[in-house]
């Protein structure tokens, strides 16, 4: 008879264990945590999704762009091709100088008096800019990777102190009683775990290919810098 009843009270247990029993009867506040947390977790897939196929094609467009600017077309030829709408970090950075270069000579006016230096600021405005763009929403990963941990702790803790309550409440300790409410408490803390760990992988493999696309773009700044001052020497 007694085994017939622990069996029934083991019973009751595994039913209450399950992951959408466990959601269901959790406080309000440790549902709100779970909620939040799973929220961040599917936004953070997003992120990660589509920053990967982000530099993929940024890395594929960079690779063409620099097969062509070094095939020998002529830079104007180049520029007529990608000034109406540069569709890439690397062609951004060559039609905003290409663009102040060619000012120069609107009017009539071959003037390059103060050209080199105009070219590198608008060179490092929009370096600046295509950066951002790159790591535009990177910090939310680093951000839900070094929370989320804690926010799930919050929920566990906030869970078992309710469990506590019921317990004293009903002055009875068995498995029966105590388990589900622990259950749901670490439940919490599983899914921080869950939010926050591809969240730091992926932080840290896309803040360095954001990192290397940003010194290959700041590398070509310079080559091109330098190759419309050699311009200019011929020039003047």
């Amino acid at each position: 008879m007694a085994d017939e009843v622990v069996q029934g009270a083991l019973a009751g247990v595994t039913a209450d264990l399950s992951l959408i029993s466990l959601f269901l009867q959790a406080h309000i506040v440790v549902k709100l945590v779970m909620i939040g947390l799973m929220a961040a977790s599917i936004w953070s897939w997003a992120i990660i999704i589509d920053k990967s196929l982000l530099y993929a094609r940024t890395k594929r467009q960079m690779d063409r762009f620099e097969k062509v600017f070094w095939s020998g077309q002529s830079l104007e030829e180049l520029y007529q091709t990608l000034s109406g709408r540069p569709n890439h970090a690397m062609a951004a950075l060559f039609v905003a100088a290409m663009r102040e270069w060619k000012r120069s000579f609107e009017g009539h006016a071959r003037s390059f008096a103060g050209l080199p230096t105009r070219i590198e600021k608008v060179l490092d405005v929009t370096l600046a800019r295509e950066v951002d763009r790159l790591e535009k929403r990177l910090l939310f990963l680093a951000s839900v990777g070094s929370a989320a941990p804690f926010v799930g702790l919050f929920g566990t803790v906030w869970g078992i102190m309710n469990s506590f309550q019921g317990i004293a409440a009903s002055k009875n300790t068995s498995l029966a009683v105590v388990a589900p409410g622990i259950a749901e408490a670490l439940f919490a803390t599983a899914i921080g775990l869950l939010a926050a760990i591809p969240a730091v992988v992926a932080y840290n493999k896309l803040a360095s290919i954001a990192s290397q696309h940003a010194l290959r773009l700041e590398g070509f700044a310079d080559e091109f810098s330098a190759i419309l001052s050699r311009l200019m020497d011929e020039r003047g």
